[in-house]
């Protein structure tokens, strides 16, 4: 089994374990800053850009991921909407998709977890995938058979970044692992099965 952390905009990597193997999303870990549980990165005229969601008390330590509520002091969900036109407009199925993300940039959630886990539905929706991870409200402990992929940085060995073109593809080189969002705009219906071979 795979345990996963819940993550905003989830990379390729996360989204080729949820079509290939057994997951279980875990609820029940505590907050890590500066991860994929609140951060996603997206390719720019510019080059790599991180986008991050606002959480509120986010440098409290050891705080439980259903605890951490969204902050909207600040317009995120507003600058995210606009990188990601700016980033992908051009891409092959960006219109075909947008209607299913904008109103993740308009509507306000009251907490995290909820947030990612819608955004990860509608990504496994629009994937094609049918199955759907275990989520688990309590921490997931680890057997000797799991790959726990919850620490920061943790990286899978089984997985290999398969290129693609992405839309910046004409001036700068491959961007690999982004968030699943750059590989559905730029592959749209053949985005799963690029998925599935990224893991070996």
């Amino acid at each position: 089994m795979t345990i996963l952390p819940a993550a905003y905009l989830g990379s390729v990597e996360y989204f080729a374990h949820l079509l290939c193997e057994e997951c279980v999303i875990d609820l029940g870990e505590h907050f890590i800053k500066r991860s994929e549980r609140n951060r996603a990165q997206i390719l720019t005229a510019g080059g790599v850009m991180d986008l991050t969601v606002h959480v509120q008390r986010a440098n409290r330590p050891r705080t439980p991921m259903r605890e951490m509520r969204l902050d909207y002091s600040k317009r995120w969900q507003h600058q995210h909407w606009i990188s990601l036109v700016s980033a992908y407009q051009g891409s092959p199925y960006f219109d075909h998709y947008r209607d299913w993300f904008e109103p993740f940039y308009r509507k306000p959630y009251q907490f995290l977890v909820d947030y990612d886990l819608a955004l990860t539905e509608m990504l496994l929706d629009r994937l094609k995938v049918e199955t759907r991870p275990r989520i688990s409200e309590s921490y997931v402990e680890v057997s000797p058979e799991d790959l726990d992929l919850r620490p920061k940085q943790q990286k899978s060995p089984a997985f290999h970044a398969e290129p693609y073109f992405q839309v910046f593809s004409d001036r700068m080189p491959f961007a690999p692992n982004l968030s699943v969002a750059d590989l559905l705009f730029a592959e749209g219906p053949a985005a799963a099965e690029l998925l599935r071979r990224s893991l070996r």
